[in-house]
């Protein structure tokens, strides 16, 4: 079964850290952009990160840069998103999406380009 699985979310108070992971199976990863999406309540859906097939280019979102960090381990077909000093405002459902692409230095997080999605995990950022 083709599908990809985020795993990582949870209750965590301002200023923590989670760290997100995105893992796919019935297909590698290796030829994938991979992109993190989240959706808060009663939003759209907006991109927050992104990173090349070669890992070489990324992209985060203005309000997550500096505290954000996305990477992946082709050897485990994971990409992780380590999300450091967290804020309420982080707190959403969380996507990973995986867009094939023959570019290995372009990332981009448009959700119209991606061919799987995950179903998600919350994070809730609360004290």
């Amino acid at each position: 079964q083709v599908q990809l699985v985020e795993s990582g979310g949870g209750l965590v108070q301002p200023g923590g850290s989670l760290r997100l992971s995105c893992t796919s199976s019935g297909f590698n990863l290796d030829n994938y952009t991979v992109a993190w999406f989240r959706q808060a309540p009663g939003k759209e859906r907006d991109g927050v990160s992104c990173i090349s097939t070669n890992g070489l280019r990324t992209y985060y979102r203005p309000s997550v840069e500096g505290r954000a960090t996305i990477s992946r381990d082709k050897s485990k077909n994971t990409v992780y998103l380590q999300m450091n000093n967290l804020k309420p405002g982080d707190t959403a459902v969380y996507y990973c999406a995986a867009d094939f692409d023959t570019v290995p230095s372009r990332c981009q997080v448009l959700p119209g380009n991606m061919d799987y999605w995950g179903k998600g995990t919350l994070v809730t950022v609360s004290s």
